[in-house]
């Protein structure tokens, strides 16, 4: 039983960050597509390049385990302003469901930040990991 614990951590930490890399590698090849849907919402398209560096650099540092409270506390604050952003259509159940994705993300994120990487993190390595 160990082992599903030392190995929950780590898969959990992949699962969970996935969805910030390929998001951000994705605004990458429809980088004029996402400018222009920034710009529709209200959201300034210079933006853009720091969305796609946090999405893809805090989603990595994640995987890795390296500086995790940080990089999951930035990015569980972007999933919550992307939510009340982007997905604050109520009346369409779609963007309702978008809207408890990002919130429920954010909610996995903070626990990362409560708890730590857990095993199999660079956090451990290189002595950086806050006891909780």
């Amino acid at each position: 039983m160990n082992t599903v614990y030392e190995l929950a951590a780590p898969i959990g930490r992949v699962l969970l960050a996935l969805i910030f890399v390929t998001s951000g590698l994705g605004k990458i090849t429809g980088y004029a597509a996402t400018q222009g849907y920034m710009e529709a919402m209200g959201v300034p398209g210079i933006l853009l390049p720091l969305v796609i560096v946090l999405e893809v650099a805090g989603g990595i540092a994640i995987i890795v385990g390296w500086k995790t409270r940080l990089a999951a506390f930035s990015l569980a604050a972007f999933s919550i302003l992307s939510a009340l952003l982007f997905h604050a259509n109520f009346g369409d159940q779609m963007q309702m469901i978008m809207f408890m994705k990002n919130v429920a993300i954010a909610g996995g994120l903070l626990l990362l930040v409560a708890q730590g990487a857990g095993s199999y993190a660079l956090d451990n390595q290189m002595g950086r990991q806050v006891e909780a």
